[in-house]
């Protein structure tokens, strides 16, 4: 058992995977548990699980700079991101990082048949690029090495009239950044946010209505009374576009994004960041800033593997990521399997 900001974790020694699956507070474990309790034994009703949907909402809104009424609730960012790309008209061109996350990529790509166009180009030169493109799609932080896209000249990219969609599965929860000003931010619960698998949000900023083509009953503008018959009543704005959660799965992203919202996020990306250049200083490669770390050496994850430690293998390489709970005993032992 580790404290880390205030929580215990009954995260194990060397675990650094939080990029591919993030370790929870105990008390997130404990309000799953407590409610598949009550699933277990008939306790529970459905009206139980609008609580902890809208706790989550409102708590994602307020982690990437959005009000609640502009965020909708989904069980994964490709699903999410698909009722974007779908709604661009025929003949949008849309630029991607190459070698991008594919729930964010394949969206678009599988647009080409209606006349999208999708283009990739190098992370360092997507900003500068932007201008000359309907969309950007990227990633704030690469799964694959943690590189980093240049968020401010994004920005600028987006005063030329190039609509921005960012995906912070890999950023949210342990970098601290300024992304209220995107037209579409999009994010995975079940890494850095620390929440179960099966939670997903996107935030819209208004004007950029898409298309609703999974609409669901739980977007029903009074979902309780909508579960029946036409026409069609969907809520204004994103809660518009939501799909009907995954009720435990919620349960335990209400406790997480709270507590992650309310913490000193500039002392949260200090920690991370901290580990992994510490990490990368002993290895002999230059700080990056990021919380994720690639690398490239021989047998890598197997060195780690055998020594205890967590990466995952990604792009040809071991990935190490270090969050909240992890500390300076998980980079000794990662850097002596490597060295």
């Amino acid at each position: 058992m580790r404290t880390a900001f205030g929580e215990k974790f009954d995260v194990p020694d060397g675990y650094l995977n939080t990029a591919s699956i993030g370790i929870p507070p105990a008390p997130v474990a404990d309000a799953v548990a407590a409610a598949v309790q009550d699933w277990r034994t008939g306790a529970a009703e459905p009206t139980d699980f609008d609580a902890p949907v809208a706790t989550a909402r409102a708590a994602f809104g307020e982690l990437v700079g959005f009000p609640a009424d502009q965020v909708a609730v989904g069980a994964t960012v490709s699903g999410l991101v698909g009722l974007v790309a779908a709604s661009f008209p025929a003949g949008a061109r849309v630029l991607v990082a190459r070698g991008e996350f594919t729930s964010l990529s394949f969206p678009f790509a599988a647009q080409v048949g209606r006349g999208v166009t999708v283009v990739e180009t190098d992370l360092e030169r997507l900003p500068e690029e932007a201008p000359g493109y309907d969309v950007v799609a990227v990633s704030v932080v690469q799964s694959a090495d943690g590189r980093m896209v240049d968020l401010e000249a994004l920005r600028a990219a987006q005063a030329t009239g190039t609509r921005v969609v960012l995906d912070v599965s890999q950023a949210l929860g342990w970098r601290d950044a300024d992304l209220g000003w995107a037209d579409v931010v999009a994010g995975a619960g079940y890494k850095w946010l620390l929440s179960p698998r099966g939670t997903a949000w996107m935030a819209v900023r208004p004007g950029l209505e898409p298309m609703p083509h999974q609409a669901s009953w739980y977007a029903g503008e009074d979902r309780w009374a909508s579960l029946y018959g036409l026409p069609l009543r969907l809520a204004a704005g994103p809660r518009g576009l939501d799909t009907a959660p995954a009720w435990y799965c919620h349960v335990g992203a209400a406790v997480a994004l709270p507590w992650l919202a309310g913490l000193d996020r500039g002392a949260v990306q200090a920690h991370c960041v901290g580990l992994a250049d510490a990490f990368r200083t002993r290895l002999g490669l230059d700080p990056a800033g990021s919380a994720i770390v690639s690398v490239r050496r021989d047998n890598a994850v197997a060195r780690l593997t055998a020594a205890g430690v967590t990466p995952a293998g990604r792009a040809g390489a071991a990935r190490l990521s270090f969050h909240l709970y992890n500390t300076e005993a998980d980079v000794d032992r990662a850097v002596a399997a490597l060295t």
